[in-house]
């Protein structure tokens, strides 16, 4: 299948800069995240982790600070 999508490619000029571009975006987006969970606080963690199991009237509460 691979020969069916090359030769299709065979004529553009510029084409083989495309794999190097979608390498750097992953690799920029992956140092991003990993950068960003390594920041953030163990409390937020917590909080984070604790919502699944909080009832909606005491998310409701604290979000309008009764």
């Amino acid at each position: 299948m691979l020969k069916f999508i090359r030769h299709n490619f065979d004529g553009m000029n510029g084409i083989e800069i495309y794999p190097i571009i979608s390498l750097l975006l992953f690799f920029i987006v992956f140092v991003t995240m990993l950068i960003i969970v390594m920041n953030i606080s163990k409390k937020r963690i917590d909080e984070v982790s604790n919502l699944p199991l909080e009832d909606d009237d005491t998310i409701n509460k604290e979000d309008n600070h009764e």
